[in-house]
């Protein structure tokens, strides 16, 4: 796998005030510079030196925010759009059946935390242990110029996911989306709605058996769709290849039994 020898190797110079200690025994790395994306970042936990948390996504986030009119009475409202930063400070760990990952940048002035957890689901059939994304928070300062510009009483803010059930994933399994997909969170004083949105996702909290690489990938269905909608095409023209082959055939067949009639056999 491309991406565990260049991690292989980039371990070998990762200086040791670069992990973030978490606990006794796990640590965080956030390994972005290693991405072919330069809106893709990469991040590891890892427990004992065994990685068991691994995620890569381009995520940016949407923040509404007042400025005042021309008139100094008005208030209009602009949008941040706040991309995450390719150096970024990172802390996460790992759990049985809860994992976390947090990642702040601009000096945390911005800080992304998202949580999972691992549970029993019930299908039709029986209980099948999965895992999701039950938890997003977005912590920010208006009074931050780089994307604020000059915001309305400015000041920290925190913005929280409610109910959700993202990502969801069967157990063993990493999760793939390279399809935009866009999570709703609303501030303490439910007056905004920030927007996260997520892209060429891969991740997973749990249950990872080999070092730096992803298990089975389970698909969004955005993406299985995409996928559909570019191999049907090509099935339809196999079977519609297959079926003018046939019809050739058969008249070829039935022209030459028509064409040299079996003679009548005579009575001995």
């Amino acid at each position: 796998d491309a991406l565990q020898t260049r991690v292989s190797l980039q371990l070998c110079f990762v200086p040791a005030d670069a992990m973030a200690r978490i606990g006794a025994e796990q640590e965080v790395e956030n390994l972005s510079g290693l991405s072919t994306s330069p809106e893709k970042d990469i991040f590891v936990v890892r427990d004992n030196g065994t990685t068991c948390l691994m995620a890569e996504f381009a995520a940016k986030v949407m923040v509404p925010y007042d400025v005042s009119a021309s008139n100094y009475v008005d208030l209009i409202t602009e949008e941040a759009e706040i991309p995450l930063s390719r150096g970024a400070a990172v802390r996460g760990k790992c759990g049985t059946t809860e994992s976390e990952l947090q990642i702040s940048w601009l000096d945390k002035v911005y800080t992304l935390k998202l949580y999972f957890v691992k549970e029993g689901h019930n299908t039709t059939k029986r209980q099948e242990a999965v895992w999701k994304m039950n938890k997003i928070q977005f912590v920010y300062d208006s009074s931050e110029r780089t994307y604020f510009k000059d915001a309305v009483n400015p000041g920290k803010h925190t913005a929280s996911s409610h109910h959700l059930s993202a990502l969801l994933t069967p157990a063993g399994k990493s999760y793939e989306c390279q399809a935009q997909q866009t999570i709703s969170l609303i501030t303490s004083d439910h007056q905004r709605t920030v927007t996260l949105l997520l892209s060429e996702v891969r991740l997973q909290p749990f249950d990872i058996s080999a070092d730096f690489v992803f298990s089975e990938e389970h698909k969004c269905p955005v993406d299985e769709r995409e996928q559909l909608e570019e191999t049907l095409p090509l099935i339809l023209g196999l079977i519609l290849g297959l079926m003018i082959v046939i019809t050739v055939c058969i008249y070829h067949i039935h022209h030459k039994l028509t064409k040299f009639p079996r003679k009548s056999m005579k009575g001995i």
